[in-house]
């Protein structure tokens, strides 16, 4: 591979590019805590006190979670046009709108100035939308900007690194979330959530450094055609489904958890956030031990990744279907934690080093949106079998899914493929 083939861009000098990635990582940081606030502490909580069903809870992230799936790809060849840091400040900005509409809609509705119960999930479920339309152009900027200034053996490592920034802010959401809503209220986390990610558009927006000219979409370079018809290529396609399928399996674990432990524990409302929260902290800590230990010391192929990483998931799903006491749902929390910091390092540099450095916005973005995919059915499909059919079968669901990503990872990525010594 000759060095035009693969260029490390050097838009800023080296010690800048480190400095960067940790803006970058705060950023992402600010949008993990925000969600896992709201998955974790917010919403479940909010509906229920407001006697709303929990599909409705599911449905409020399904419709963001489509509009997410929507945008991404738009937001990552958009990158390449405007800039990686001019569309990671957007997203940061449209996360803070959405928070800020997301606080009126809730506190309008348990100030009774808007009763009903379809208008009451209406208001809540727009304010979420405006999130998975504009915040989604964040992680595809943040990670093509990553590709763009690290040399195939680095991607991993960089990409894990700040994918990490994400899995902080897990952590930091639900501890800080509980300390907030005990002492200020159920809404107060939406309003840090907002000032801090608006906080964060604004930093990225003056001082993320990017001093070339933006990269063409890629529409002239063959054998693909862009973002089109990237999708099809049969490097990337592989990539692409295992992500769908993960964020599947990540999507019920994580929307049935919290009112699973809800119902086991015998907790409502505010309550729930002192146990879903540590136990959400406890998954957050494992996925940052497997992002910034595990991965760098174990340098496992990306292929290797997404198949390992799929055993801890395993066990954490099948650990949900019997437990009756904290303990082990923290546990669970655990090898959750554990298996999706393994393995979703290891699909998004493998599909990155998947293509040319010309399509690293386009193949960024159909990432993000395959990641997104799988939340657009999970909370209502997971949250109705909960409710409605067996409280242990969206569990089992995810054993199943989870035994034929390893097998699919095994047979359907070609050899080579996505790693450092063979990306096109």
């Amino acid at each position: 591979m000759t060095e035009a083939q693969n260029p490390i861009q050097e838009d800023a000098p080296q010690p800048n590019r480190r400095s960067a990635f940790f803006l970058l990582f705060f950023s992402l940081m600010a949008i993990g805590a925000g969600n896992t606030m709201l998955i974790a502490a917010v919403i479940p909580p909010l509906t229920r006190e407001l006697g709303l069903p929990d599909w409705m809870a599911g449905a409020i992230f399904s419709l963001s979670a489509l509009c997410w799936s929507l945008s991404s790809p738009f937001w990552g060849k958009k990158s390449n046009r405007w800039g990686r840091r001019k569309v990671a400040s957007i997203g940061l900005a449209g996360y803070a709108v959405s928070m800020t509409l997301l606080l009126i809609s809730a506190w309008l509705a348990l100030s009774e100035v808007i009763t009903a119960a379809f208008a009451i999930f209406t208001c809540l479920a727009l304010s979420r939308t405006v999130f998975g339309l504009v915040g989604s152009g964040s992680t595809p900027a943040a990670q093509a900007y990553v590709a763009d200034r690290t040399s195939p053996e680095e991607r991993q490592s960089e990409i894990a690194f700040i994918s990490s920034g994400f899995s902080f802010g897990t952590i930091v959401g639900p501890a800080f979330a509980a300390v907030l809503v005990a002492n200020f209220g159920l809404l107060s986390p939406m309003v840090i959530t907002a000032l801090l990610a608006a906080t964060m558009s604004v930093l990225l927006w003056n001082f993320l450094p990017e001093n070339r000219d933006p990269v063409l979409d890629g529409s002239n370079i063959a054998p693909i055609p862009g973002a089109i018809g990237l999708w099809r290529s049969s490097n990337v396609l592989p990539f692409l489904v295992y992500a769908v399928s993960l964020s599947l399996v990540t999507g019920i674990l994580t929307q049935v958890f919290v009112f699973a432990v809800m119902d086991k524990l015998g907790v409502t409302g505010a309550d729930a956030a002192k146990y879903t929260g540590p136990a959400f902290m406890v998954g957050a800590m494992a996925v940052m031990t497997s992002q910034l230990v595990l991965i760098p010391r174990l340098k496992l192929r990306n292929k290797t990744l997404m198949i390992v990483g799929c055993i801890p998931l395993l066990i954490g799903a099948l650990l949900l279907i019997p437990a009756k006491d904290f303990a082990t749902l923290i546990l669970a929390q655990f090898f959750l934690g554990i298996g999706q910091g393994l393995t979703r390092p290891g699909f998004s540099s493998g599909a990155s080093l998947a293509v040319s450095p010309q399509l690293q916005g386009n193949v960024a973005g159909l990432v993000i949106s395959a990641n997104g995919a799988g939340y657009i059915i999970t909370p209502l499909f997971g949250l109705f079998l909960y409710e409605y059919v067996d409280p242990s079968l969206p569990f089992w669901i995810c054993v199943v899914l989870l035994i034929s990503m390893a097998l699919f990872a095994y047979f359907a990525i070609k050899p080579g493929v996505g790693e450092a010594d063979s990306a096109a």
